[in-house]
């Protein structure tokens, strides 16, 4: 089975997919590690297009149970027919910012405060991150997520709200059952005709 989990930056979508794939055995696989080279300070060169889709889709056809997190809403619509079910995540904004502002400060610590192009460059993300729930945004979006959702050729699991890592792992795991549980009825069901 494979299962995309997104939202804004911010909501929880890695650390569900990391919990997902603990529980379950699966692979799971982080689309800003494909988005991104590594460097320090990180978040500073984008893959191109073609390499990362090319490197995603390779460890994506690789495992049979497979959890993405992040949004490749702008990667191709061969995506659009992928996974077998997608969850989106969204929690208030201020909780959303008040979270990455924390993540920030773990993921630099003492550099947030003395290296003036770390500082430039959380500033910029925040602003941007800031953004995601304005629907005039073009960049990436609750708008657009909301348009990616209804081409999507898969069920949507909505988790609205500030639940616990538990209880979005126990939604999921109930929706992936119901999908399994449907799926053998129709492989049943065709092997009667």
């Amino acid at each position: 089975m494979k299962v995309l989990t997104f939202g804004g930056s911010g909501s929880g979508t890695t650390t569900l997919a990391n919990a997902l794939a603990n529980t379950l055995g699966w692979k799971h696989l982080e689309a800003d590690d494909y988005y991104w080279r590594k460097t320090d300070p990180p978040y500073q060169e984008k893959i191109p297009l073609e390499e990362r889709n090319a490197a995603l889709w390779a460890d994506y056809e690789a495992h049979e149970g497979v959890i993405i997190s992040g949004s490749p809403v702008t990667w191709g619509d061969h995506w659009l027919g992928a996974f077998d079910l997608a969850v989106f995540l969204w929690i208030p904004p201020a909780l959303r910012m008040k979270r990455l502002a924390a993540r920030e400060h773990e993921r630099y610590g003492d550099r947030l405060q003395t290296d003036e192009q770390i500082q430039a460059n959380s500033k910029d993300f925040l602003d941007w991150a800031r953004q995601y729930d304005d629907p005039s945004f073009d960049g990436k979006s609750i708008t657009q997520h909301e348009n990616w959702m209804k081409r999507l050729h898969c069920p949507v699991l909505r988790l609205e709200g500030d639940l616990s890592v538990e209880e979005r792992v126990q939604q999921v795991r109930e929706k992936i059952a119901v999908l399994t549980v449907t799926s053998q009825s129709k492989s049943g069901s065709k092997g009667k005709n």
